[in-house]
């Protein structure tokens, strides 16, 4: 079983590879992406890690606080995102 992780505080340059080898040190990394902005294609500064459940609590307390280019970083239990509900596409917001 696999658990994902919330990076935040990321540098705009901070890239997936650099995340991997990052949590590498604590765990096996079973996948990394950072989030980009949609238009811009540039880093929004955060990202997730998935990291075996077993390492979960371990990495999340000996990695929170560390730095990745100069950075101290965030890191946290990734929560699900919230539905959106009545909110398709051609609703319009007042």
């Amino acid at each position: 079983m696999a658990k994902t992780l919330y990076v935040g505080n990321l540098a705009w340059r901070t890239t997936e590879q650099e995340l991997t080898d990052f949590f590498a040190n604590y765990t096996q990394v079973l996948s990394a992406r950072i989030i980009t902005d949609r238009e811009t294609g540039r880093s929004r500064g955060f990202g997730f890690v998935e990291v075996p459940d077993e390492d979960m609590e371990r990495v999340i307390a000996e990695a929170n606080g560390q730095q990745i280019d100069g950075r101290p970083i965030n890191v946290k239990e990734a929560q699900p995102r919230p539905q959106t509900v009545g909110r398709g596409p051609r609703e319009r917001r007042y």
